[in-house]
């Protein structure tokens, strides 16, 4: 059995290529790679791959090896609903919850979108990505619920290069930052009812949509 830290390392590894959008769905995992890159035997790579599988972000092929997992227009469908929720959810406790502090960092995460949106840098979408990601981190935490902040970053990595890659369609960042405002408003006046849903809203893409995120990846 290895170490628990030569685990976590290569766990930690895997899930860093996933975040930066240098490990893409469908992607193949070279173990002898990850045991070079993380300077460790076979035997914690092939630990942090099980763990990573049982948790639904790798998928094991007879044929193929092991790949990160890439949804279908059903299953993308699925973990988007349950990521709505999970998101809904933190914003309705972070409406109720949120501290004093909290509340100026979410006032700076609205502010740094509007601004970028402002300065029409639409082609920039990977910036802009990172400041809506920034903007979504400041509410799971406000929502003051570690196991609902593990379960929002699990799912939000099986879609991650998809939102990433949404921002490239004309308008989607204007959008974006339109509801931004919104949900920070509704948090910030303490109306959890109406939080949850803008969240909600915020979530809410077509079937069309979805179908193009997901053809823009492949």
């Amino acid at each position: 059995m290895a170490k628990p830290k030569q685990t976590a390392s290569v766990t930690d590894t895997i899930i860093a290529w996933i975040d930066r959008g240098d490990l893409l769905p469908g992607g193949q995992i070279d173990e002898k790679h990850l045991m070079d890159i993380c300077g460790v035997s076979r035997t914690p790579v092939r630990e942090a791959l099980i763990q990573l599988e049982a948790d639904g972000l790798m998928v094991r092929h007879p044929r193929k090896g092991i790949r990160v997992f890439e949804p279908t227009v059903e299953e993308f469908l699925s973990i988007l609903e349950l990521h709505a929720n999970l998101e809904a959810h933190a914003t309705e406790l972070a409406a109720l919850r949120i501290s004093p502090i909290q509340k100026t960092e979410l006032t700076q995460a609205v502010d740094a979108c509007r601004n970028f949106a402002s300065a029409d840098q639409a082609g920039n979408h990977t910036e802009y990505y990172a400041l809506n990601m920034r903007f979504h981190e400041v509410i799971a935490l406000a929502s003051a619920n570690p196991f609902l902040i593990d379960l929002i970053k699990l799912n939000a990595r099986k879609l991650m290069a998809y939102y990433r890659l949404r921002y490239r369609t004309p308008s989607a960042i204007e959008t974006s930052v339109r509801e931004h405002i919104t949900i920070a408003e509704c948090i910030l006046n303490h109306d959890a009812k109406a939080a949850r849903q803008a969240m909600a809203d915020h979530f809410n893409y077509d079937r069309e949509t979805v179908m193009h995120m997901i053809a823009s990846v492949r």
